[in-house]
């Protein structure tokens, strides 16, 4: 039991390590071609609502 706890221990460190050890640049480029989380949970259904919503918005404007 208690090498279980050691196993995540050494594997989480082992993660933050490599993280910090990474250049900044290349952690923001990795960032920067994300998806937001809305859409990669959903997918297109909170584009297509915001577009909807919108338009409707400026149906109702005009």
């Amino acid at each position: 039991m208690a090498s279980d706890g050691e196993d995540l221990v050494k594997y989480i460190t082992e993660k933050v390590v490599v993280y910090m050890e990474s250049p900044r640049d290349s952690r923001s480029r990795h960032r920067a071609g994300r998806q937001p989380w809305s859409q990669r949970w959903f997918g297109m259904l909170p584009l297509g609502l915001s577009i909807w919503r919108s338009s409707r918005k400026v149906r109702d404007k005009g």
